[in-house]
């Protein structure tokens, strides 16, 4: 072998080398639980608005301005949000009771274990913040399936209602809702109707009998996850016979990027699929067209959120509750267009796991970005801890508040996901600790991927030698992890570098 040729295995060694170092020690020092920050006093509790969009992908903020200089600006960015279980209903009820889907037992979005009819929702996020004093508030999409049987059913803890009902939560210019107990059908654009709803839950609360309360309000908009009407621009079926769905932009916002070609990243139309078994045959020309037409679809429907963001914001602002509320934006998967030659989410690729997270309000530190991993069910618990509630599940996430202002830090986040259209066995179970993701599938295919050298996850090294002890901690992890509850999840952080 060449000088260089040494040179190059030499520096992958090392590489290696100081990784599986890294995962012992995460190892040995996992049993060292986060000591939380001492809890404020019941009269310095923020108020906590949580803002949450369908499908919004790490990346996807770039087109939100007005996002990113109110909320991301203003406080931390999490590089490394990860969405354990990345699709809607298991990601949603993560964020309701701060744990991994196999404890909350919604385990997709229809069918078997699927959706709002398998949740158990009396001892959720909500009823801890009522316990403790606070106002809860919910507007926009619930739980897959909320109200196709009992339009008019409130679920335990909110105070105040206005949730979309299934199926027109996909109808951006039909949609009906739930108001309270009342069914109504408002006229306009989807996320300009939640906009509507932000801003009468906040008044209605400063002028409301709880006003001295603190409150929690949660606005999940629909947006970019895919729905109508159709468009006639929206692609028909292409060439292989697929036709991609897409979003509905506000009108105002059609066509705005009609121009924006699809990222250009290492893992789009990927070219080589020996590797990977997941794909299906190389993407045809049409199909990529179609895909950047859904791609322009989703950025043009997240100006109308952006809006809507803004409003929020000068709202909490003439209330003068702005400086006392703690904001939080995020999504409940990524999403991926044309990356690993898929369409869409579920899968462990980074994607589809890794969700942005941004938050501002009294006690984060501003202008920060932090690499730590944080999932859904660690939101929850965080919010319970800003309340001072008691959270009556035993739950797997962490509060991630005592985090912000340290160094990074490394983590083991166990990921799994199981069949869209219901059922208990798994589709892949494994572990995310740093660059490292490691995943085995139902039939026990192995997959590693090192981000750090790898960063659109192409080359498959768990059969690599310089590997193996790397793969063997993973593995011991995933079986350790997989079917973990409560204080048996990984707790565990490592400082990283």
């Amino acid at each position: 072998m060449s000088g260089p040729g040494r040179q190059a295995r030499r520096r992958r060694l090392t590489a290696v080398i100081t990784a599986t170092a890294a995962l012992a020690g995460w190892a040995a020092a996992s049993s060292v639980h986060a000591q939380p920050a001492p809890p404020p006093a019941a009269d310095e509790r923020p108020n906590v608005v949580m803002i949450t969009l369908d499908d919004l992908a790490e990346g996807d903020l770039a087109v939100m301005p007005r996002t990113r200089e109110l909320i991301a600006d203003q406080g931390t960015t999490m590089t490394q949000g990860i969405a354990p279980t990345p699709i809607c209903a298991p990601a949603r009820a993560s964020l309701l009771t701060g744990q991994y889907a196999h404890n909350h037992g919604v385990l997709t979005i229809e069918g078997e274990a699927g959706g709002f009819r398998s949740f158990n929702d009396r001892r959720t996020l909500p009823t801890w913040l009522k316990k403790a004093g606070y106002e809860t508030m919910f507007a926009g999409k619930y739980l897959n399936g909320y109200g196709v049987n009992n339009p008019r059913y409130i679920p335990p803890g909110w105070d105040r209602w206005r949730a979309s009902i299934d199926f027109t939560t996909y109808s951006f210019l039909h949609t009906k809702f739930n108001v309270d107990g009342k069914v109504v059908k408002p006229p306009g654009y989807s996320s300009d109707i939640l906009a509507r709803y932000t801003e009468d839950l906040l008044a209605q609360h400063r002028h409301g009998r709880l006003r001295d309360d603190p409150f929690f309000l949660w606005v999940n908009y629909v947006a970019p996850h895919h729905g109508g009407p159709r468009e006639s621009d929206d692609p028909g079926r292409t060439s292989d016979g697929r036709r991609p769905p897409t979003t509905t932009p506000a009108p105002r916002d059609r066509n705005h990027f009609r121009h924006r070609a699809l990222p250009r990243e290492p893992d789009m139309w990927e070219q080589d699929l020996r590797g990977n078994p997941h794909a299906g045959p190389v993407a045809p020309r049409s199909y990529r067209a179609a895909i950047r037409e859904v791609y322009q679809q989703r950025l043009e429907s997240l100006l109308a959120v952006d809006r809507a963001v803004g409003r929020t914001v000068a709202a909490l602002r003439r209330s003068g509750e702005l400086k006392r509320t703690v904001i939080i934006l995020t999504s409940d998967n990524g999403y991926m267009v044309g990356q690993h030659d898929l369409v869409g989410k579920l899968w462990f690729y980074d994607k589809s796991v890794r969700i942005p997270i941004v938050m501002r309000g009294p006690g984060i530190p501003a202008g920060k970005r932090v690499s730590t991993p944080i999932t859904n069910p660690d939101l929850a618990v965080t919010i319970a801890g800003l309340a001072r509630a008691r959270p009556t599940r035993k739950v797997d996430g962490v509060d991630l508040l005592p985090w912000l202002d340290r160094p990074d830090q490394r983590r083991a986040v166990p990921i799994e996901a199981y069949p869209v259209k219901g059922g208990h066995r798994r589709l892949y179970s494994g572990i995310r600790y740093g660059d490292l993701t490691y995943v085995r599938s139902r039939n026990g295919f192995e997959e590693l991927y090192d981000r750090a050298r790898d960063p659109g996850e192409l080359v498959n090294v768990a059969r690599r030698p310089a590997y193996r002890s790397t793969l063997k901690q993973l593995r011991r992890w995933d079986r350790r992890y997989r079917d973990c509850a409560g204080s048996s999840c990984p707790r565990g952080f490592e400082a990283a570098g």
